[in-house]
């Protein structure tokens, strides 16, 4: 498939793995990008010498193109963009923070850049940063997420009237039913998180691989806006995260609950109970783990089999 996605980053399909914190390493990147994608590596939950690990063996696992997410918000990023520039990783994806921070550099070294936006208003502040692409993340994205609750129905088209560069779509995209609706609704490339959180490849825990297997409509929810909006599945640290809201506690009483380390504590070390997991609304129709590489031939084959289906649908 040739578009403006495929031709920006020198890959055979439109489809994009998300740089997820604990969930994809370079065994996850490298397993996408071989397949015929783009691989990122979430440098977010990584020292910085543990990103650049990360990205050499990568580079060994794949000839293919791959990418690295970095959030702006990361402590040692300025050591992150030093590792990334020092080890020539030919893509970055930004978020969490302002595109200009970095975009001009990074691209002054020949690199790619692209930037996770949740919002018309921000989509144009990247591209007037110079970035290549953007990713336009609906509301029912897994993770971090957007103030505005915007779902990726409604964002996509009003992202692509704002825009003249090419726009990969996230948020709720787990099939290849999906990844067409995206792509009919302007998008040219789609990004997919949590379908992939659900792969051998991934780094994250067995356990919250299995928790996103049973997880069903309603059984994730958007919280902590006061501090950083996050979707999560339903256990007992969100209700706990809850039971401040209904005290009508403060913004310290959350950060008490919220502690240091949830994340990692419930998706890469499995603590079900007390750690913080991350899903989107997605999950509901995740029912098995699959590598990667059949998880990016089972969207293409959908995507083609959706296109066959809009085509016997009846004229209006």
């Amino acid at each position: 498939m040739s578009n403006r996605i495929c031709d920006l980053f020198g890959i055979q399909y439109p489809i994009i793995q998300a740089g997820m914190i604990w969930c994809s390493g370079w065994k996850l990147a490298a397993a996408v990008s071989n397949a015929g994608g783009l691989g990122i590596i979430g440098s977010g939950s990584m020292y910085p010498e543990v990103l650049r690990e990360h990205i050499q063996k990568c580079k060994k696992a794949t000839q293919k193109p791959f990418a690295v997410n970095v959030p702006m918000l990361y402590p040692d990023i300025d050591k992150h963009i030093a590792i990334i520039i020092e080890e020539k990783v030919p893509i970055v994806f930004t978020s969490a923070g302002n595109p200009k921070t970095f975009t001009n550099h990074l691209k002054s070294h020949g690199i790619k850049v692209v930037h996770v936006v949740s919002s018309v208003k921000f989509a144009l502040k990247a591209q007037e940063a110079g970035v290549d692409a953007v990713v336009a993340e609906g509301f029912e994205a897994g993770g971090h997420n957007g103030r505005d609750e915007t779902t990726t129905l409604c964002l996509i088209p009003m992202v692509k009237k704002a825009l003249h560069i090419p726009l990969i779509a996230a948020g709720g995209i787990g099939t290849g039913s999906a990844m067409l609706a995206a792509m009919v609704l302007g998008a040219d490339a789609v990004q997919v998180g949590s379908r992939f959180v659900a792969s051998e490849e991934s780094s994250a825990h067995a356990k919250f691989k299995q928790t996103v297997l049973t997880a069903k409509e309603g059984d994730t929810m958007l919280t902590l806006k006061e501090l950083a909006p996050v979707r999560l599945i339903k256990n007992k640290f969100f209700h706990d995260v809850q039971a401040v809201y209904q005290q009508c506690g403060t913004v310290e009483d959350l950060k008490t609950v919220l502690g240091r380390a949830r994340a990692k504590r419930g998706m890469f070390e499995g603590d079900l109970e007390e750690g913080e997991l991350e899903i989107g609304q997605v999950s509901g129709l995740i029912d098995t783990i699959l590598p990667a590489a059949q998880i990016v031939a089972a969207l293409r084959q959908e995507f083609e089999q959706a296109k066959k289906d809009v085509l016997a649908l009846p004229t209006l």
